[in-house]
């Protein structure tokens, strides 16, 4: 993989007053002029030349060329331009939710949000390491175009409030893209709202809806409890402590395989298979696959999810968590889980820094972790082949000629804040890996509130396809299907 660089220092002007200089007599036609050069407000400017401080204070900074030579052209005492080191941004605003940016701690510059601040210390230079490090992502800037691309049209086509599309290496943990919007520029953050800035796959939680149906299932295989072909026969609905809980679609399937369960995402029989879980169980399954606490991974403000109504210890949290309602995870800890079941069974720890080099070329390489292992190669093998067949009987747009894709699609309801949930409102996700059974990537695409499209399997499965595509022919991996 070329490197590219991400951020880097550059020397910006910045223009200065030191007010003991300028002669208050003509303050005001010296602020005048000024604003009109800056775009600084002149009664800002007149408070600072009449406080007479002796001090150098900064009017602007990042001015152009154009406004350089405004400044120097008046020519008044006390007035001019310097040189600052700041941080640029050659990507604009390409993965800006992972980098961060410098900004200022008070009046102190100080990494903010994402990289900038979690590796604050190795960027600038601390007691430990007297010089700057150079930092290098495990982000591929290929991918990463692509997937911001995708996101962009996705974004537009569905009128959607935000979204999220993550790529991982199931093998190692690394994050090989991570997008989001609404997003900003790094080098302008100052004109975008603080919310932009957040890091929506590690700093928001969502219910997942049905993509969480093969998580259930893993334990069901991973116990005994269920094979892919034991059958249970859906009535269409579940009645449990005074609650009536349907299939989404309020249809009946009669006898179906576990297979079909997963295939046409049932939610009667995800709680068939959470019954023959047990509470006990499923709970030990749900935190060794990490869900309820942070993964890890090295961006600052991590959210743990919210798994805690189960732990009231009633039954009806329990089925309906077994299809993704009622629990919370944030979108890192679901693609992790999924990245679980796809390398054979091994929780890795996310990871978005491949290597710090530091002064006179050493090198501090992190190395891939294995945090659990929840489940069994066997399996992790079972469910793959579970989950290629949803995608080959259910999902037609997300399939490729040639080669076995795995993946679950999930519409899930988005609560109201009073114990119910909002009217015709969705979060849509998609998370699948290829090839299912030597995969090389796991993607997860999220969408919050799209507009007239009821479920994910249509608003989404177009774009996991494109950029599974995309991936297959950019790793040059050969077909798995003749």
């Amino acid at each position: 993989m070329n490197d590219h660089l991400a951020a880097t220092n550059k020397k910006f002007p910045l223009a200065y007053i030191v007010p003991a200089k300028i002669d208050t007599q003509i303050s005001e036609e010296v602020a005048g002029k000024i604003n009109s050069i800056l775009e600084v407000e002149t009664s800002e400017i007149k408070n600072v030349i009449d406080s007479r401080s002796d001090k150098f204070r900064v009017l602007a900074r990042r001015i152009s060329d154009e406004q350089v030579v405004a400044v120097k052209e008046l020519g008044i005492n006390g007035l001019d331009v310097a040189y600052e080191t700041d941080r640029f941004y050659p990507g604009n605003s390409l993965a800006a939710n992972v980098l961060g940016f410098l900004g200022y701690s008070g009046d102190t510059k100080s990494g903010q949000y994402g990289i900038e601040a979690f590796y604050d210390d190795e960027l600038f230079g601390n007691s430990k390491a007297d010089r700057p490090a150079d930092v290098i992502l495990t982000i591929d800037k290929n991918i990463q175009q692509v997937v911001e691309n995708s996101l962009e049209l996705l974004m537009k086509r569905w009128k959607a409030a935000g979204g999220t599309i993550i790529v991982q290496n199931p093998n190692t943990g690394e994050i090989l893209a991570m997008a989001d919007r609404p997003t900003f520029d790094p080098n302008n953050y100052s004109e975008y709202e603080p919310r932009n800035f957040l890091n929506r796959g590690v700093q928001e939680i969502f219910e997942p809806g049905s993509s969480f149906k093969p998580i259930t299932m893993a334990m069901g295989l991973d116990l005994g409890a269920v094979t892919p072909q034991t059958t249970f026969n859906d009535v269409g609905f579940r009645e449990v402590s005074g609650y009536t809980i349907k299939n989404f679609s309020e249809r009946v399937f009669g006898t179906v395989t576990m297979s079909q369960v997963l295939e046409r995402s049932i939610n009667t029989g995800a709680m068939y298979v959470q019954d023959k879980v047990g509470d006990d169980n499923f709970l030990d399954y749900l935190i060794n696959f990490g869900f309820g606490q942070k993964t890890g991974i090295d961006l600052p403000g991590e959210i743990h999810g919210d798994i805690t109504n189960l732990y009231s210890g009633r039954k009806i949290n329990f089925l309906t968590a077994s299809f993704g309602q009622g629990i919370a995870v944030t979108p890192v800890q679901l693609i992790n889980a999924y990245s679980a079941i796809a390398n054979g069974g091994k929780l890795m720890k996310p990871y978005v820094v491949e290597k710090i080099v530091k002064e006179g070329g050493s090198e501090e390489v992190i190395q891939p972790e294995i945090v659990a292992i929840p489940i069994s190669e066997k399996t992790a093998t079972k469910l793959k082949s579970m989950l290629v067949s949803v995608v080959d009987n259910g999902f037609d747009k997300a399939r490729i000629k040639g080669y076995d894709i795995a993946g679950k699609t999930g519409t899930a309801q988005i609560p109201d804040g009073k114990g119910g949930y909002l009217e015709n409102e969705y979060i849509h996700d998609f998370v699948g890996f290829a090839p299912a059974f030597e995969p090389k990537f796991v993607i997860l695409i999220k969408l919050d509130r799209p507009k007239g499209i009821t479920f994910a399997a249509d608003s989404l499965s177009p774009t996991f396809r494109e950029i599974t595509a995309y991936l297959l022919n950019y790793y040059s991996i050969p077909p798995t299907r003749r």
